[in-house]
């Protein structure tokens, strides 16, 4: 009889398996086939587009055609012009988003811990953020020249901001009863900054972090319009004064390219970063 129960307790699942993997097969099809539907108004588009290029109603002067278009982004790839805009470009991106980041982060943290800091910092960054980025450039370039310095700085100025204000809120949201363990405990005031403030405003911060790159990829277009004379806003202005529509589409993808790169970056780290979250939601 024993054996008997063996076999009738494992034939079901035996049995069973392949039913299993059958559905889960099943079910990522059904997936892949919901994410493909997405696709599906993007390449009506780029078929349209090409269409009304083809028969004339789109004349290249305005708007290249979509196969013109990838032929040219093929010859800027083979001659080095477009991986060298790329390298000059990101470098200015990433100079000024870590000193825009690191600025905004430490003025946070000096304004939300304290109302004689935020009365300090928070006024002056809510006048500065007022300001318009092209009214900006003409001081940059008395201040620092037509070098590097002015486009680097104007990214850090761009990606300070929504660091700031989100890191600010982050703070300023912790729950107040984690204040009052953090006392009961006696924990320091160090301590209560690492252990229980910044984990607290971490979620907010990731936020503006995702932000902040999205801003970081706008200023560098109006930061590259200052006497550039290499990078993606240099290809782009070069190909605007020969009417290379073209040549311009290229560079503006490869912004939306290297935006949409980035920002899946963050969102990896945030998965990481707060992957307690989704566990404790999960109970």
């Amino acid at each position: 009889m024993s054996v008997a129960g063996i076999e009738t307790g494992t034939a079901p699942h035996a049995g069973g398996a392949p039913a299993v993997r059958a559905a889960a097969v099943g079910a990522a099809v059904r997936s892949a086939g919901r994410r493909s539907y997405r696709w599906v108004s993007p390449v009506a588009v780029v078929l349209v587009w090409q269409a009304a290029s083809g028969s004339g109603l789109l004349p290249a002067r305005l708007l290249a055609a979509p196969s013109q278009i990838a032929a040219t982004a093929l010859d800027l790839v083979r001659s080095g012009t477009l991986p060298t805009a790329i390298a000059v470009s990101l470098e200015r991106v990433l100079l000024g988003f870590a000193a825009g980041a690191a600025a905004g982060i430490v003025l946070a943290l000096v304004a939300g811990l304290s109302r004689a800091g935020e009365n300090a910092v928070d006024p002056i960054m809510q006048m500065l953020r007022a300001l318009p980025f092209f009214g900006l450039i003409p001081l940059f370039i008395l201040w620092f020249g037509i070098g590097e310095t002015p486009k680097v700085l104007l990214v850090a100025l761009a990606v300070s901001f929504p660091l700031y204000l989100n890191t600010f809120s982050g703070i300023r949201g912790v729950d107040a009863k984690l204040a009052e363990l953090a006392r009961t405990l006696r924990l320091g005031r160090a301590a209560l900054v690492r252990h229980i403030v910044l984990p607290g405003a971490l979620p907010q911060t990731l936020v503006g972090l995702r932000q902040s790159l999205g801003v970081a990829w706008l200023a560098l277009i109006v930061a590259e319009q200052i006497n550039a004379d290499a990078g993606l806003g240099y290809m782009i202005n070069d190909a605007r004064e020969f009417l290379r529509t073209d040549v311009i589409v290229v560079g503006l993808l490869v912004y939306s390219a290297l935006g949409l790169l980035t920002d899946a970056l963050v969102r990896l780290l945030e998965r990481r970063a707060l992957g307690w979250r989704r566990e404790f939601l999960s109970r």
